[in-house]
C-alpha cells in the first residue's frame, strides 16, 4: 500500500511526538529517582544530626522544597547550554532575573513553543495545501517558536538599558548630595539602594545586589563589576571605575562627580540635538507628502477652476 504525502507527514509528526514523549518520560523518571535519592540522603543526614545534638539547637530555616526538586542541572548539560546560550543568560540578567529559575523557565518555554507551535499550525492549516508549502510553514513556525522567548527578552532588556541611561544623571546627583552631607561611600550606596529604589528602579536593584555581594566579603571592585558591564553603558562603566578608584585610594569624590555629571549632561545634550536634527529631516518628508498637496489645492485651486470654466465656455 502506497502512502500519500499527507499520510507520510502525519506519520512523521506522530513519530516525532512519540519520541518526544519517550524522552520526556525518561527525563521525568530520572528526576524522580534523583529526588528520591536526595530525600533519602536528607533524611539520613537529619537523623544523624538529631542523634548528635539537641533537638532545640537543630531548628534551622527549611529550604523550600520546590527549589530542591527543580531540575537546575538541565542548564549545565550540552543541550541546555545550546538552548540557553551565554547571550540568552545575559539577556535574562539584563531583565533583572539573575536566577537559575528564570533560565529554566526560558529553557522549558523555548522547547514547548518550538514543538507545540508547528503541531498547532499543522493541525489547523495543513489541509488543502501542498506538501512543500506545509513543510516550509512548519519550519517557519519552528523557528518562530524557538526565537520568540529571546525576542521578548530582548525587548525587556532594551527597555531596561534605556531606563539605566535615564536614571544615571539622577544617580550621580543623589550620590553628590549624600557625599556633600558627610556620608562615606559605603553609607551613600546603602542609602541609595534602600531609600531611593522607588526612583532608581533599575540602578537601585543592581546597587542592592552589589551591596549584598560586598557585605558577603567581596571587594568593592568585584561587587560593582556587574553594574559596570551588564547594561553596556559606557558612562555607567566610567562612573563605576571612579567609585572603585575612590574606594581604593580614598580622597574627595564631589569634584570628580561634578565634572562627570557636567560631561554626562553635555553628552546627553548633544544626543538630543542629533535626535532633533533627525526628526527635522523625517518631518520634511511627512510635510511634503501631506501638507504640500493641501497647499497646492488651496493656492492653485481657484486658478484651475477658472481655467476649466473658460475652456468649458469656449467649447460651447
Amino acid at each position: 500500500m502506497t502512502l500519500t504525502s499527507a499520510q507520510l507527514a502525519v506519520a512523521s509528526l506522530v513519530l516525532l511526538a512519540l519520541g518526544l514523549t519517550i524522552a520526556a518520560g525518561a527525563l521525568i523518571a530520572t528526576e524522580l529517582r534523583r529526588a528520591r535519592s536526595g530525600h533519602a540522603i536528607g533524611r539520613a543526614i537529619r537523623r544523624g544530626v538529631e542523634t548528635q545534638i539537641e533537638p532545640a539547637s537543630t531548628a534551622e530555616p527549611e529550604v523550600p522544597r520546590s527549589d530542591i526538586e527543580l531540575p537546575f542541572h538541565w542548564l549545565d548539560t550540552r543541550m541546555g547550554r545550546a538552548l540557553v546560550a551565554d547571550e540568552d543568560r545575559q539577556l535574562i540578567d539584563q531583565c533583572g532575573l539573575p536566577s537559575q529559575r528564570a533560565q529554566l523557565i526560558f529553557l522549558v518555554t523555548r522547547i514547548a513553543l518550538a514543538v507545540l507551535l508547528p503541531l498547532l499550525v499543522y493541525a489547523l492549516w495543513s489541509t488543502g495545501h501542498s506538501q512543500r508549502t506545509v513543510i516550509a510553514v512548519l519550519v517557519v513556525a519552528f523557528v518562530f517558536g524557538f526565537m520568540v522567548p529571546k525576542w521578548v527578552l530582548g525587548q525587556f532588556a532594551a527597555a531596561r538599558r534605556e531606563r539605566v541611561a535615564q536614571e544615571l544623571p539622577l544617580f550621580i546627583d543623589l550620590l553628590r548630595l549624600l557625599q556633600g552631607v558627610g556620608l562615606s561611600l559605603d553609607q551613600s550606596l546603602q542609602i541609595m539602594a534602600n531609600d531611593f529604589s522607588h526612583v532608581l528602579r533599575v540602578l537601585g536593584y543592581e546597587l542592592a545586589f552589589a551591596n549584598r555581594q560586598y557585605s558577603q566579603g567581596r571587594t568593592r571592585e568585584h561587587s560593582l563589576q556587574r553594574l559596570a558591564t551588564l547594561h553596556k553603558n559606557e558612562n555607567l562603566g566610567g562612573l563605576v571605575s571612579l567609585l572603585v578608584q575612590v574606594d581604593r585610594h580614598g580622597g574627595a569624590i564631589q569634584e570628580p562627580l561634578r565634572i562627570f555629571s557636567d560631561r554626562l549632561r553635555e553628552h546627553r545634550r548633544s544626543e538630543m540635538k542629533d535626535r532633533i536634527g533627525k526628526i527635522t529631516v523625517k518631518m520634511t518628508g511627512v510635510m511634503v507628502t501631506t501638507l504640500l498637496p493641501a497647499l497646492i489645492i488651496v493656492t492653485a485651486g481657484p486658478g484651475f477652476i477658472a481655467i476649466i470654466r473658460s475652456l468649458g465656455s469656449i467649447s460651447k
